[in-house]
C-alpha cells in the first residue's frame, strides 16, 4: 500500500496518557510497610506444578507469593471472598498503571465495583525494569493460558492450562460444579512472567523469568479475597506452555496478619461512587 503523503506528520502526533493516575486514591504505604514487618503468617498454600490452589485473605491481611524452587510463573485471580462477581479486572489495572505491575501499583475490581481489591507492597524483582527487548515482569496484558486456544493451535486437549488450573480450584473452594466455577476465572496477574511486544509484528511474546528460589510479590488485601494461584505449565516461560515438556516447581502462597493495632486509621475502601443511572 502506498502511504498517504503527510504519512509521516500523522506518525509524529505525540501520544496523550488515557488515564492519567495522579489523582487516584493513594495507598498509605509507609503504614502498609510497618504493618507488614510485624505481620504473622497465619496459614500456607501450595501450588503444586501444573496446578492449582485456593486461598483467602482477610481485609487488612498480607498474601505473599514466593517462588519455592525452580524458576516458576503463577497465574493470579482475585474475587471478592462474599461475591465472585467482583472480581480483578486486568484490563482497567492495566489502562491505569501500566502493562506491567510494581510495588505500589493495586489490583483493581470490575464493573460496577471499580475499587483497589490488593495493593502491592513488596517486588523482589523490582530491580528488572524494562530490557531491551521490552519485557517486563508481573504482567496483565496476557489473559492465561486455556485449553480452548491450545485445541484451537494444537488440535488436542490439555487439561492442565492456567484456565482449568484456576477452575478446578474454584470449583473446590467454593462447591461448584466446574461448569459454574468456570464462569467465574478471569484474565489474571502473571506473577513473575516476563513478557513484552515484539517491535516488529507488535505479537505477545514471554521469555525466561528472572525469578529465582525465594523471589517473591506480597499485597495488602484492601478487601476480603478469595484469591487462585495456578503454577504454570509453562514453568518459567523460556520455551512453551499448555505442554508437560517444561521444568514447573511449585508457588508457595502465605497469608500473613499484622499486629493488633497496626493498622490504626485504615478503612476497607467502599465501592465506585458512580450511581449506576447510565442517563436515564
Amino acid at each position: 500500500m502506498t502511504p498517504p503523503e503527510d504519512a509521516d506528520i500523522r506518525r509524529a502526533v505525540p501520544p496523550v496518557i488515557c488515564y492519567p493516575n495522579d489523582t487516584l486514591p493513594q495507598a498509605n504505604m509507609s503504614l502498609y510497610a510497618e504493618a507488614l514487618e510485624g505481620a504473622d503468617v497465619i496459614s500456607r498454600h501450595t501450588a503444586a506444578p501444573r496446578e492449582a490452589c485456593a486461598f483467602e485473605v482477610p481485609a487488612g491481611h498480607f498474601f505473599r507469593i514466593t517462588c519455592a524452587e525452580t524458576p516458576q510463573v503463577g497465574d493470579l485471580n482475585l474475587w471478592n471472598a462474599h461475591d465472585l462477581t467482583e472480581r480483578f479486572y486486568s484490563g482497567k489495572t492495566r489502562a491505569l498503571h501500566g502493562s506491567h505491575v510494581t510495588t505500589g501499583d493495586r489490583l483493581w475490581s470490575g464493573f460496577p465495583y471499580l475499587r483497589p481489591m490488593a495493593t502491592i507492597v513488596a517486588d523482589t524483582l523490582g530491580w528488572y525494569g524494562r530490557d531491551a527487548f521490552g519485557g517486563a515482569v508481573h504482567d496483565v496484558i496476557g489473559t492465561r493460558c486455556d485449553p480452548y486456544t491450545h485445541q484451537l493451535l494444537a488440535g488436542n486437549d490439555y487439561h492442565h492450562c492456567c484456565h482449568s488450573n484456576l477452575t478446578r480450584a474454584l470449583a473446590d473452594a467454593r462447591d461448584l460444579p466446574l461448569a459454574e466455577a468456570e464462569k467465574h476465572v478471569h484474565d489474571v496477574l502473571n506473577v513473575f512472567m516476563c513478557t513484552g511486544f515484539t517491535q516488529d509484528t507488535g505479537q505477545y511474546f514471554m521469555k525466561a523469568s528472572p525469578v529465582r528460589k525465594d523471589d517473591h510479590l506480597t499485597f495488602f488485601a484492601e478487601i476480603d479475597l478469595l484469591g487462585a494461584l495456578s503454577a504454570c505449565p509453562g514453568g518459567d516461560c523460556s520455551a512453551e506452555h499448555s505442554s508437560d515438556t517444561a521444568i514447573c516447581g511449585p508457588l508457595l502462597v502465605e497469608v500473613m496478619a499484622p499486629a493488633s493495632g497496626a493498622l490504626a486509621g485504615w478503612k476497607s475502601p467502599v465501592i465506585n461512587g458512580y450511581d449506576r443511572s447510565h442517563g436515564r
